[in-house]
């Protein structure tokens, strides 16, 4: 058992239909047919959305997002339209909402990684692969691969885990050009994206995307390149051989398996409430991750 532990009431706002309820986005439609995305407080892990909220998240994942797309405008468009609160929003939407196009979007979480860890270390150590792919011996946890990889994924609902596939199952079910535009885009961006994190003392280990269509144009949407869809490790420290320091909710993680939670993580039992301590340095990772990467101080 999985998902929100205390699931929120979507608001109501005069001219907004609301859509769908996701782990951190709240979704709605305007009366233009456009879609509002509204990035809230919450934070998950393990498969839940947490009973407590880390302050100034949706803004800094939001604003990462809106620095991204600008650093990536040449190699794609994207589905931003507008940053105005729309009218009769409450005024904490302010920074944390984005106006989108309403794009036909593909049924692909597009993973790029360019470092072994996480779900591809563990298919490595039993295949020597990820994703299928065949990738030398040797490598290790942190370990940077000879060349970034197309890893795709499922998208799972709210309490169920991404499912990784292959790249075969991808153009099976979006057919192969498409297939093929998705891959293309995904590692172009990611090597991009690489390239600048590493000017910035940040290194890139893995991101993923989502694309949609607008007719037969390509478009990136949702949040991108944030310590949400993201690992960025700090360069300085980066050592192959065991788990890196990151920034992202990895503080939170530990905190829940720690004995100090008093969770157990396999039973059917929700997450306890953060601490304070683990929210400050939660919150902390996420403008230091911002700050780092834009050169802008937060405020």
């Amino acid at each position: 058992m999985s998902g929100f532990v205390e699931k929120p009431e979507p608001l109501q706002v005069p001219g907004l239909v609301h859509l769908h309820t996701g782990k951190v986005r709240d979704l709605y439609q305007n009366e233009a047919g456009d879609l509002v995305m509204v990035a809230s407080d919450r934070i998950s892990a393990y498969d839940w959305v947490l009973p407590t909220e880390i302050p100034d998240k949706g803004r800094t994942l939001t604003q990462l997002s809106l620095w991204w797309f600008d650093q990536l405008s040449e190699l794609a468009p994207n589905h931003v339209l507008s940053t105005e609160l729309p009218p009769g929003a409450p005024a904490d939407w302010a920074g944390r909402t984005l106006i989108c196009k309403s794009l036909r979007m593909t049924p692909v979480e597009c993973v790029a990684r360019g470092y072994l860890t996480g779900s591809g270390l563990v298919e490595y150590n039993e295949n020597r692969t990820v994703c299928g792919l065949a990738l030398p011996e040797g490598l290790v946890d942190g370990s940077e691969l000879p060349a970034p990889i197309f890893t795709p994924a499922t998208k799972a609902a709210v309490g169920e885990h991404d499912e990784n596939v292959s790249y075969e199952e991808v153009a099976r079910q979006v057919g192969a050009d498409t297939a093929a535009e998705l891959r293309q885009a995904t590692l172009a961006i990611y090597s991009r994206a690489r390239d600048i994190a590493r000017e910035r003392g940040i290194i890139l280990a893995d991101t993923k995307f989502e694309f949609g269509y607008e007719g037969e144009t390509l478009v990136l949407a949702d949040e991108v390149l944030t310590p949400d869809s993201s690992r960025f490790w700090p360069a300085d420290v980066w050592e192959p051989g065991h788990a890196q320091p990151s920034f992202d909710k990895q503080y939170v993680r530990d905190w829940l398996t720690s004995a100090e939670s008093g969770w157990d993580r396999k039973s059917e039992q929700p997450p306890p409430a953060l601490p304070e301590h683990v929210v400050e340095a939660t919150r902390a990772k996420y403008i230091e991750a911002y700050e780092r990467l834009t050169g802008i101080r937060w405020s």
